[in-house]
């Protein structure tokens, strides 16, 4: 395994078991204990863990979001090509406001080379629009969250409430054909639902990981998504019940 590989590895068995020993990591991975224990301090340091006397134990409640970090590091692929779908179902032209996460930070990456105002919701999608001749950025200002560098307070909720979008692509931490879109943090969930509000479509962009699941704070009902995309699997319950509630599912062509 290379060191990214190791850490997905680590934070996973971690998640699944609570705890794991130094000589048990470095068997699993075939690295050395000394790496593992490299690799343990890295990790620490992203608060993905916390190291203990000869291990390390989780440090990921169950109803809090894993770090900005630990998530950029898992699917990359699949988040790329959820990615280009979503940008091919955009139109040359279009004022889109682009919600915080890892996921719509591929976006904003696939979004180049098109034409587009955009509008992001955190500073990672800003970097990664900037420097695009067809990008016009407009920011919604306020205060940035540390290490997701999202924008909450009312300054971004009232940008949202002062402004029309085409579309919202909007990001979750867990979707549900009952609950709708949801997320973790409340700060971010008051924008999310400004932006919800500003926009004429809302396209939900979701991991399968997220789908069939809820998050604390609700952001908005499914009938204000008009489609999702996903590579969930579309004969999984959880994508039918999103079909049955009428909203359209949409896969990304793998390639």
């Amino acid at each position: 395994m290379n060191v990214m590989e190791r850490h997905k590895f680590v934070v996973g068995l971690l998640v699944q078991q609570n705890r794991a020993t130094v000589a048990e990591l470095a068997q699993a991975t075939g690295a050395s204990e000394m790496t593992i224990r490299r690799d343990l301090e890295v990790l620490e340091s992203r608060g993905a863990l916390r190291r203990v006397r000869g291990g390390a134990v989780s440090s990921l409640p169950g109803g809090v979001e894993p770090p900005y970090a630990i998530r950029a590091m898992s699917g990359v692929q699949a988040k790329e090509r959820l990615a280009r779908a979503v940008v091919e179902l955009l139109t040359d032209g279009e004022t889109v406001a682009l919600d915080t996460g890892t996921t719509a930070v591929a976006v904003a990456r696939a979004m180049a080379g098109r034409q587009f105002t955009v509008t992001p919701l955190s500073l990672h999608a800003a970097f990664a629009l900037s420097g695009h001749s067809g990008i016009q950025l407009v920011m919604p200002g306020g205060q940035v969250r540390p290490e997701e560098l999202s924008f909450h307070g009312q300054t971004p909720v009232q940008t949202f409430k002062d402004l029309c979008f085409d579309t919202f692509v909007l990001g979750c931490c867990g979707v549900d054909a009952v609950q709708g879109a949801t997320a973790y943090d409340l700060d971010d969930v008051q924008v999310k639902r400004a932006a919800v509000a500003s926009a004429q479509r809302v396209i939900l962009v979701a991991t399968a990981d997220k789908i069939g699941r809820t998050a604390l704070g609700r952001i908005c009902s499914m009938e204000e998504i008009a489609l999702v995309v996903t590579d969930a699997p579309g004969d999984s319950p959880a994508v039918e019940a999103l079909r049955e509630k009428g909203v359209e599912v949409v896969h990304p062509v793998d390639g």
